[in-house]
């Protein structure tokens, strides 16, 4: 054997070796990584009850159009008795992509038409009455106004939803349970089976005194609404997807609950508290609405005018910004058109709104947080508030019971709305809140308190000019998220002590002036 040839052993043993070598050494390294490797911190568990997905959807869109169009339209009525003769119905001009078009200017997402309205005077022509715009002299009889929104909705990117009244003063069988159910549920099949999607389905309990008794089969109704269009959202005074505010008046609680027990609720006889306040304690999502007409009455008549737009804009604060959607009747005139002193007010309702909320004051702000979940997971950083969406936000750490947000606007501003929002795909969780404003002298005063904050709370006050801002969650069902903080200025509304903007969440009017970074702690 050569001096310079290996033994075959030894040779086998150094390559056992160098591959155990090997092997301990990836180990080493695998186990290393894997000991480095940090993972993410999960979000918090939901607080039931949470929004399905339609809920969602309808919780951002805020602005939905009531259009109440029929027979009253011509007679210069509201409650219709089902007598007038079909050719009343006499639009000379009937235009639905006007009014589409229209909505769409004026920053609304969804056109809900009173397909029947308590006459029983249907907008589309249905197999199981003649009264109904196919036995009128409009379009020579072929004429469908449900059609003609459900088209426009659909080329200008909107959402269709259909209001059907339960009660019914033309229907010979109105008054015999079975009989009348069997032809309300046909109804309603017509509509949810000929026009495409249909986003809410708006049921009442409307009645006159002395009318026939009727039990109206809610439960069977609800059930065949879903399966028939199973995206849409089903309105009544109870629910079972949203709720009524209590009011025509466009007006919700200052508390305002999205939660909600539809058990304590009956259509039709709803408590008023009940319905406006919604209730901590419910088991069932179901926002509320606010409906509210532009005019005084919910038809066209020619003697009425629209509400101004800084009404509108009161009632905006009042309805969306107390976690509400705003349902706006705009009722088309006995030409078929939206009006245009109404159109005027819409935009400049809606360039009001542009005005104050598409800057906020706070978008360079500063902001640190008590805690923060996850410790510096930026997922749920205290920063998250300044970006205007639902789907980030800040969390504080688990197990706390200080909750607070401090906002430095790094200069002295000068604003009179705060705007507030909950990630509510993790339900509803704020009970009560308060913010402060730091003052020269480095004390931290009160300036508004508050309760439920849900998809969107806006807070009116007096103008307040100061650098430095402080929320700090009261009490709340779990740890509190916060999606949103916004700082705004509303040069247009004026308020007064007796200002019902200001019952149930405090103002203390004050101005602060503050420069000092070293004040904010």
């Amino acid at each position: 054997m050569s001096k310079k040839q290996k033994h075959p052993d030894l040779q086998l043993q150094l390559t056992y070796t160098c591959m155990i070598l090997i092997i301990l050494i990836t180990t080493r390294v695998s186990v290393s990584v894997s000991v480095s490797v940090s993972h993410p911190t999960t979000a918090p568990l939901p607080i039931l009850p949470i929004p399905s997905a339609r809920q969602l959807q309808w919780h951002q869109s805020e602005l939905a159009m009531f259009l109440h169009f029929g027979t009253n339209t011509f007679t210069d009525s509201e409650w219709g008795d089902g007598h007038a003769p079909p050719s009343t119905f006499s639009p000379d001009s009937l235009d639905a992509r006007q009014w589409a078009n229209v909505a769409l200017s004026a920053g609304f997402r969804r056109l809900l038409l009173t397909a029947k309205h308590h006459d029983g005077f249907c907008l589309w022509p249905s197999e199981y009455t003649n009264y109904s715009v196919k036995s009128t002299p409009w379009r020579g009889g072929y004429g469908d106004v449900v059609r003609d929104l459900a088209s426009a909705v659909n080329d200008f990117g909107l959402q269709l939803g259909l209001y059907l009244s339960p009660w019914d003063r033309h229907e010979e069988c109105y008054g015999q349970t079975l009989e009348y159910n069997q032809f309300y549920l046909a109804q309603i099949t017509e509509l949810l089976t000929r026009y495409g999607d249909i986003k809410e389905i708006f049921l009442d309990g409307a009645k006159g005194e002395g009318e026939k008794d009727m039990e109206y089969y809610f439960d069977i109704w609800f059930n065949m609404i879903h399966q028939l269009q199973p995206g849409a959202l089903i309105f009544s005074d109870a629910g079972p997807d949203l709720r009524w505010v209590g009011d025509e008046a466009g007006v919700a609680g200052t508390t305002c609950w999205s939660l909600f027990n539809t058990s304590s609720a009956k259509i039709g006889d709803v408590k008023a508290q009940y319905a406006r306040e919604g209730d901590e304690l419910g088991q069932e999502w179901v926002p509320a609405e606010c409906d509210v007409s532009i005019r005084p009455g919910w038809f066209w008549h020619p003697s009425e005018a629209p509400k101004s737009a800084l009404t509108l804009l009161d009632i905006y604060y009042k309805s969306v910004g107390r976690n509400c959607q705003l349902l706006l009747n705009v009722p088309p005139n006995s030409s078929g058109l939206i009006s245009p002193e109404d159109i005027k007010v819409l935009l400049e309702f809606s360039e009001l709104r542009r005005s104050i909320f598409s800057k906020n004051l706070a978008e360079h702000a500063m902001i640190t947080a008590s805690s923060t979940r996850g410790g510096a997971d930026s997922r749920f950083d205290a920063s998250n508030v300044l970006e205007e969406s639902i789907y980030t936000y800040w969390a504080p750490a688990e197990g706390q019971s200080d909750w607070m947000l401090h906002v430095d606007l790094q200069k002295k501003v000068n604003f009179n709305v705060l705007q507030l929002q909950e990630p509510i795909q993790l339900g509803q969780r704020i009970i009560s809140f308060h913010v402060d404003c730091l003052n020269d002298k480095g004390e931290w005063h009160k300036m508004v308190d508050g309760t439920t904050i849900g998809y969107k709370r806006l807070l009116l006050f007096s103008k307040v000019e100061t650098r430095f801002l402080r929320l700090v969650i009261n009490q709340a069902r779990a740890d509190p998220l916060i999606s949103f903080f916004g700082v705004h200025i509303d040069p247009y509304s004026n308020l007064t002590k007796d200002d019902s903007m200001l019952k149930g969440a405090t103002m203390f009017q004050q101005t602060v002036r503050s420069d000092s970074p070293s004040y904010f702690i």
